[in-house]
């Protein structure tokens, strides 16, 4: 069963465009993420879906409600983590969980259970300002405040951002035990290495979904020779070099290594004969796209 359904929902900002056509469906119980970097449209889309920007066309269901039309029964039923920490900082970690559980009318009594394997994380410095927390510990307290009136839908825009690695393994664990209670999560994040922590990811792109599927199948359209590449002396130059390559698609700096894709399969063995007689060539192997290398495929699409 569907619990959010989006059917070409555009956004327009005078002449610039945020959202185009983005339509895509959320089964209840599953983890959903929208990849894409900053830009994408993905807090846009967000704020339509909680109720608090109006679509310039289309439509949009949470819960079997019409976003614009039930917007104040879908601000009952939905849990909300903007992008930026966006409690009362002057209270204390305890004052701002007892503040947003009487704006729902519930209490941190009646649904601690629910919030509880977070909060016990936090509740040590419950007297502390919100605003003297870690960016783990604020990110614990956001996610708390969205989940305390137990809502239907969890909806966490770039929740990891700005946190260390620890902080994104943490919260994604808590992530798996929320969706174990029946709650469905909508999640944005730049980061693609968390697209396999999802049921099923959509990349975005300039207002635009390229691709929906299982992480696991996100790449299975990507058919090109890829190559994991690195220089000797600089990859800056080896990039240049690459990209004027005659057989190349595409070349992109990742981390310490340039993926490079080819035009086909016939250039294979003539790439790798000449690239290993470069001088400033050092280890070149072939490689299996991920999900970067296929939102970098989709992305001259939306051009």
């Amino acid at each position: 069963m569907s619990v959010i359904e989006l059917h070409k929902v555009s956004k327009h900002y005078d002449d610039t465009s945020a959202l185009e056509d983005v339509s895509f469906d959320v089964d209840k119980g599953e983890i959903f993420g929208l990849i894409g970097p900053d830009g994408a449209g993905k807090t846009s889309l967000f704020r339509i879906l909680v109720s608090v920007l109006l679509p310039s066309s289309g439509s949009a269901m949470m819960c079997g409600h019409d976003v614009v039309k039930d917007y104040r029964k879908i601000r009952t039923l939905v849990g909300y983590m903007p992008g930026r920490f966006s409690l009362y900082l002057d209270l204390s970690v305890e004052e701002n969980l007892n503040f947003y559980a009487t704006v729902f009318g519930t209490s941190i009594e009646k649904n601690y259970d629910l919030i509880k394997d977070i909060y016990a994380q936090i509740e040590p410095f419950r007297k502390r300002r919100a605003g003297n927390l870690s960016g783990g510990m604020k990110q614990k307290l956001a996610l708390s405040c969205a989940l305390i009136h137990r809502p239907e839908v969890l909806v966490l825009d770039e929740p990891t951002t700005g946190v260390d690695a620890v902080s994104r393994k943490e919260f994604w664990d808590l992530l798996y035990k929320i969706r174990q209670e029946g709650i469905t999560i909508l999640v944005s994040t730049p980061y693609m290495d968390e697209a396999s922590r999802c049921n099923r990811v959509g990349l975005m792109q300039k207002g635009k979904i390229l691709k929906i599927d299982k992480p696991g199948l996100i790449t299975k359209d990507f058919h090109r020779p890829l190559y994991s590449v690195r220089s000797t002396t600089s990859n800056y130059r080896l990039l240049l070099k690459l990209r004027d390559y005659q057989w190349c698609h595409s070349a992109w700096l990742f981390g310490q290594d340039i993926h490079l894709s080819l035009t086909g399969e016939p250039a294979v063995t003539e790439f790798e004969n000449t690239a290993r007689a470069w001088d400033d060539t050092g280890d070149i192997h072939r490689i299996e796209a991920g999900v970067e290398d296929t939102f970098i495929e989709l992305m001259p699409s939306t051009s």
